[in-house]
């Protein structure tokens, strides 16, 4: 996957370009959870949409606000002692991606802003319509 320089983001580089996303069959939504104590699971934080050849494309938001989108396998969780823990598995209704399971991107759109670069994503694909990804803490 080639990277765009004009949508790069401040502190992360342009990640992958979102045009090669473009013909890929979602085949898996992998995600990360914040658990602390009794508390209702804090995100989705990351998401890495999985194709049907087994490329893996992260995204996430960063510390400049800008959306980062990566090559990327999903990680595993980990244990961050008092401060609870991440865990990482498959999602399932708790992200609209999920609902494109099986169908093919057939088109990406983003949004950008000057001081952050990139802070939006829109997939569209057939019959179901169209998934919105927007950083700036909008879940995923």
């Amino acid at each position: 996957m080639e990277s765009d320089k004009s949508n790069e983001c401040p502190l992360h580089g342009a990640g992958v370009s979102t045009q090669s996303l473009v013909g890929r069959r979602l085949a898996e939504v992998v995600g990360s959870w914040h658990l602390y104590g009794s508390d209702d699971p804090a995100g989705p934080l990351d998401v890495w949409l999985i194709d049907d050849q087994g490329a893996a494309v992260h995204i996430t938001t960063g510390s400049d606000w800008c959306l980062i989108i990566e090559a990327s396998e999903p990680n595993a969780g980990y244990d961050m002692g008092d401060s609870g823990l991440v865990a990482v598995g498959a999602i399932g209704e708790e992200t609209p991606f999920a609902d494109h399971i099986g169908e093919s991107v057939l088109a990406v759109r983003e949004d950008r802003e000057p001081n952050t670069g990139r802070v939006a994503l829109e997939l569209s694909s057939l019959p179901v319509g169209s998934v919105v990804r927007a950083g700036l803490g909008t879940s995923v």
